[in-house]
């Protein structure tokens, strides 16, 4: 696993298509559910007609943290969902998942800290499961 000032990673020797189902799984087991999906790669297509690496973005969400974190800071909501990551980089597949001590830290409320910690441990649980 490694870790950058705003996200955690993890490089596999893993086709995509296998990493982005197991990286779905992995978080459903940990409670998260995609509500949104940006396919990168189809997206600049279309719109810019330029070829990029498979390259996807999943909005996670786990409700009872969603919930309590909306609860305690209204605007919160600003810095959800969860993004997971699945690209391909030199012939391997990269997942990585936003940190969110790092993005729930700019807002400057300690009672966020425990929901993002505990949010944390379960975005890498699921990283490090696939």
């Amino acid at each position: 696993m490694q870790q950058t000032g705003y996200g955690l990673s993890r490089k596999l020797d893993m086709a995509f298509d296998d990493a982005e189902k197991k990286v779905r799984e992995k978080l459903k087991e940990q409670g998260f559910g995609i509500l949104t999906e940006i396919n990168v790669q189809k997206t600049l297509k279309e719109k810019l007609n330029v070829d990029f690496k498979r390259y996807l973005i999943l909005g996670a969400c786990n409700p009872p943290f969603a919930h309590k974190a909306l609860s305690v800071e209204t605007e919160i909501g600003l810095m959800m969902p969860c993004n997971v990551i699945v690209y391909e980089a030199d012939g391997k597949t990269v997942v990585a998942a936003i940190d969110p001590l790092s993005a729930m830290g700019v807002v400057g409320n300690e009672k966020l800290k425990e929901i993002a910690a505990q949010v944390r441990e379960k975005l890498m649980a699921a990283v490090m499961a696939v």
